[in-house]
């Protein structure tokens, strides 16, 4: 099935059966992604950090992390690490990072560790939906 956008709206239901986890320790970054992909029909999780979201990616196998790299008690490049380690790039979970950290030293890291999309904080949210959306088609 093709994207069908009305504006930034996503038509519902596109990432039906899709479990996606968000990984940020900013409530509000959290509501925002999480009200952002409410109407694709994902099967949507969250954790606020870095232990908390390798638990999850290691028990309940998402098909996708939004992951921010600035996370407490595990940072997000040991997330990273962790959960895509042994795998190919494209083995699930598929990982989108986010993050406030400017350069590209982090985001060439990143990707070095398996991330396949990459968004500075602010970003706009139809961006971070069309990436997760073309990443799980």
């Amino acid at each position: 099935m093709g994207r069908i956008w009305y504006g930034e709206a996503l038509m519902a239901e596109e990432l039906a059966g899709k479990k996606i986890l968000l990984v940020d320790d900013d409530e509000e970054v959290v509501e925002a992604i999480r009200a952002a992909l409410a109407d694709t029909g994902a099967e949507i999780d969250t954790a606020s950090d870095g232990n908390a979201a390798v638990e999850k990616c290691l028990g309940e196998a998402p098909d996708l992390m939004v992951l921010d790299l600035m996370m407490p008690k595990r940072s997000g490049f040991l997330v990273l690490e962790k959960v895509k380690q042994g795998k190919a790039r494209t083995d699930p979970p598929r990982v989108v990072v986010i993050t406030g950290n400017t350069g590209t030293r982090h985001r060439v890291w990143a990707e070095s560790l398996g991330a396949e999309a990459y968004f500075q904080k602010p970003f706009r949210m139809d961006r971070l939906v069309e990436a997760i959306t073309d990443l799980l088609s």
